[in-house]
């Protein structure tokens, strides 16, 4: 017989209220757990009705229900298929912005170029003090357990971690709520010894699983992906004397088609970011070799959930600096509202 949705809500309450106290579990109790409404007497006729299709069981007289099995079966089949269409919708949303975002990024620094007359860069954005979303771990074969790591900004990190023990779906359950419980919403600064030590108290023999899950958190957490830079009008500096020698175009040049010196530019302008979101780098101040015959204006832009970007504009000393930084400023609240409209 198939399941009705409100058999459904009640069978999933049960199982998650025996998960947490291990205690069987009576129909008022259900009444607190459901958004039904229904009262008690409803819930011990619908639970007569589980019990008789096999989902759960009175363990003695006038006890509570627990699950069966076909119950669990049940719940983690259904609690899986949820969580894997979850994350399917978040990869499609996340690829689709991925995509305007990449074309966004790409004609920004290609108008501020056609503007400035200078050399532009512009960093994709990355994600600063990460919050944990939501953690599932699933059994790929008796030897590995599969952790999606969902973190602030819908990124989704898989990792493959080895166990010694072969887990029934009732553990991994257990496990999955265990985590999420005690570790969503947190940052990795904010996941201290203390919760750590409660986390393997209650995991009990599995303790090791749950320090590798741990680890797999904080990889997933503090991992940069490889930064993507967007760079146009470097051959603006050849309009300039004292930029167009051999010698410095050629490192310049190579500065903007190898991007890791750009990058260091990037690191270094959100780490030390002013409270305006603008900094200037004359000369001998730019974290760049190869651009201290240069001035540096960088500009950091954030969207939202914690996502910063940097925006470059580099060329002479003498550079419009009043111009450049107007059009940066105007250029940082611009793309929040590009990026919302995208």
């Amino acid at each position: 017989m198939q399941l009705d949705d409100r058999k459904k809500k009640i069978l999933q309450a049960i199982i998650r209220n025996y998960l947490e106290t291990g205690e069987p579990v009576g129909s008022r109790t259900i009444s607190k757990y459901t958004d039904l409404n229904l009262s008690s007497a409803t819930i011990r006729n619908e639970m007569s009705d589980l019990e008789e299709m096999g989902y759960i069981v009175q363990p003695h007289t006038s006890a509570g229900r627990i699950p069966t099995d076909i119950g669990y079966r049940f719940y983690v089949d259904t609690m899986m298929a949820e969580k894997d269409r979850e994350i399917e919708e978040m990869r499609e949303v996340c690829l689709q912005k991925e995509d305007k975002m990449d074309l966004l990024l790409k004609q920004v620094a290609r108008v501020l170029a056609q503007t400035t007359n200078y050399a532009t860069m512009i960093s994709a954005p990355q994600y600063h003090r990460n919050k944990l979303k939501f953690i599932q771990l699933s059994r790929v074969d008796e030897g590995q357990l599969l952790a999606v790591i969902m973190v602030e900004g819908n990124v989704i990190k898989n990792h493959l971690l080895s166990v010694r023990e072969q887990l029934d779906d009732e553990t991994l359950l257990k496990l999955n709520i265990l985590l999420n419980s005690h570790l969503n919403g947190l940052t990795m600064e904010e996941i201290n010894l203390g919760t750590i030590a409660v986390l393997k108290r209650q995991a009990g023999i599995h303790g090791e699983i749950v320090s590798d899950v741990l680890d797999a958190v904080a990889e997933a957490i503090r991992e940069e992906e490889d930064l993507e830079i967007y760079t146009s009008g470097a051959n603006n500096i050849f309009r300039y004397p004292e930029l167009a020698d051999q010698e410095s175009a050629s490192k310049l040049i190579t500065a903007f088609e190898e991007k890791k010196a750009l990058g260091t530019l990037v690191q270094e302008t959100l780490a030390g970011e002013s409270n305006t979101g603008i900094q200037v780098y004359i000369g001998n101040e730019s974290p760049i070799q190869s651009m201290k015959d240069c001035s540096v204006v960088t500009a950091t832009y954030e969207l939202d959930e914690g996502m910063k970007g940097t925006i470059g504009i580099i060329g002479p000393k003498r550079m419009d600096y009043d111009r450049v930084i107007g059009m940066l400023k105007t250029m940082m609240h611009q793309l929040d509202d590009l990026y919302k409209k995208k």
